[in-house]
């Protein structure tokens, strides 16, 4: 691998990215449990529910600072890593951003004070208020976040002026309902709900285990068990939805999850396994299941799902044809009342694939048919990456589905102090993490090569800074988060450890009872 600037601020964005994800998605189901168990208190009345919300809610707020301090920096990137890029989009990609912090992370975060703050200062229904607005406040910022991400999948609600040379919003609702960001927000936020249940589950079970604040840990997995059924089943279908607007608008990179170089007869059969080999272009011991993939990617049995190489033919067409309006805008685009003639309207729309070139040769209108075609193969991702990410992540979702069932079964016939049961629950609380993170590597990396899909490749956007100075910060960055992460650990173990407060124990009789006083005499 050649450890250029482009290199290393993919390599960075990735790990900042991958570590900052450690720390969303158990925030999102976190909240949602408090708000839940504190619903219950308020209903019940009793205690135990109250100090359940209490020492889940600790470890919540361990988790969120370190979320705050893991995410913004992640947004900086973007003014230091990628100059050209926010330049380019700062119009429409900024709104979001800006939104989520003026609208969802200050919700969040003052109300989060109010929630650890607020137990003698607000009423019972006061601070469930609080607990909800958390909770909401919560999903709100992963909402903006991801309408920004999947803009750059999608990218609608803009257009190119070429006066200006850059793109601009002209419908901030189609970037909102943009399909993509709808998919992918619930589909994201039920992984992150799954998360916490387990989180939950597997601390609980730990007590249980073990034999200690079982009351707590009896109530918490129980309502753990109940949310998780509900999320992983979520999770599956949500994600059958991010199929489906994947195939509508990135085609290349569900051929590359499905290995499928050539477009089969509709509808298309989805591989459970295979070996994928990008030197041949094959997939050998392939096991397929008719129509499974068709009915995802087209919701159709006689759409075809198209493969890889007609793709990449297809692509190199684009790049033949975004040559003309590349031309037009190194002679004409910056200028006062530029305007794009008629005839190369559909030309300036694959200007995008034009650029691709850029990464061979900086004429590139003098591009020949084989740089052409190199430049087409680039436009597929590492495709044994990809089949193989999918799979895993798809494996442990419906893994999910059975560990939540099971522990939805078990509880509600009071039976999930079985051994066995506690053990593997245990033993499973890592497993929604990497299934999270290997869905954005699916995400993120299927997009390669191109930072806007179709619009601008990723080589295009970055920062015109010397390699050493991002590979210093990488290193910096690399330590600081994982100094991060291992507080993070060691303070979760340090309370989970301790475990609920104990309620305070009564007085003796003697100090509890009013002091005696003196008995009155009449003679005085």
């Amino acid at each position: 691998m050649d450890f250029d600037v482009v290199t290393l601020s993919r390599l960075q964005f990735a790990l900042t990215a991958l570590y900052h994800f450690l720390f969303v998605p158990l925030t999102l189901g976190l909240a949602l449990l408090l708000a839940i168990m504190e619903s219950v208190y308020v209903m019940t009345g009793r205690e135990v529910w109250r100090d359940a919300v209490k020492f889940w809610g600790a470890l919540f707020g361990i988790n969120f600072v370190m979320g705050v301090a893991t995410g913004i920096t992640m947004e900086f990137q973007f003014g230091t890593n990628w100059a050209y890029y926010s330049h380019y989009v700062g119009d429409i990609f900024g709104a979001p951003l800006a939104i989520e912090g003026l609208m969802a992370f200050f919700l969040e975060a003052t109300f989060v004070g109010l929630f650890f703050f607020g137990w003698k200062r607000l009423t019972k229904v006061q601070h469930l208020a609080v607990t909800w607005l958390v909770a909401l406040g919560s999903n709100f910022s992963a909402l903006w976040i991801l309408v920004a991400n999947a803009w750059m999948s999608n990218p609608v609600g803009a257009a190119f002026n070429p006066q200006t040379m850059r793109m601009e919003l002209t419908s901030f609702m189609q970037v909102l309902f943009n399909p993509v960001a709808q998919s992918k927000f619930v589909h994201t936020v039920s992984a992150g709900y799954v998360t916490g249940s387990m989180f939950v589950m597997s601390i609980g079970a730990y007590y249980i285990l073990h034999k200690k604040h079982v009351d707590i840990a009896r109530r918490s997995l129980t309502v753990a068990a109940s949310f998780g059924l509900a999320s992983a089943l979520s999770v599956v279908v949500l994600g059958d939805e991010s199929g489906y607007t994947a195939g509508e608008n990135q085609k290349m990179k569900i051929a590359a999850i499905e290995a499928m170089w050539e477009t089969e007869p509709a509808p298309a059969s989805f591989t459970l396994f295979g070996f994928p080999d990008p030197a041949t272009q094959t997939t050998s011991h392939a096991v397929e299941i008719p129509y499974v993939l068709g009915l995802i990617a087209t919701r159709s049995l006689d759409k075809p799902v198209e493969g890889i190489k007609p793709l990449v033919e297809r692509n190199a067409e684009r790049i033949r044809n975004g040559l003309a309006g590349y031309k037009w805008m190194t002679e004409q685009g910056g200028r006062p009342g530029a305007s794009v003639p008629r005839q190369l309207e559909g030309s300036m729309r694959d200007v995008g694939y034009a650029l691709l070139l850029k990464r061979i040769r900086p004429d590139i209108e003098n591009a020949t048919d084989d740089e052409i075609a190199q430049a087409a193969r680039s436009t597929v991702p590492d495709v044994p990456v990809l089949f193989w990410c999918f799979r895993i992540m798809v494996a442990l979702g419906f893994y999910f589905i059975a560990l939540f069932s099971v522990a939805f079964y078990l509880s509600s016939r009071r039976r999930c102090g079985k051994p066995w049961f506690l053990r593997l629950t245990m033993f499973s609380l890592p497993l929604p993490w990497i299934a999270a993170e290997l869905g954005w590597i699916v995400a993120e990396y299927g997009r390669q090569p191109w930072i806007i899909d179709g619009v601008m490749p990723t080589f295009v956007g970055v920062s015109s800074v010397p390699a050493s100075n991002v590979a210093a910060s990488l290193a910096a960055f690399v330590i600081f988060y994982t100094a991060l992460a291992v507080v993070d650990v060691a303070l979760l173990a340090k309370y989970i450890r301790k475990g609920p407060l104990p309620a305070p124990a009564s007085p003796p009789l003697a100090r509890a009872l009013p002091e005696a006083q003196p008995a009155y005499d009449a003679s005085r």
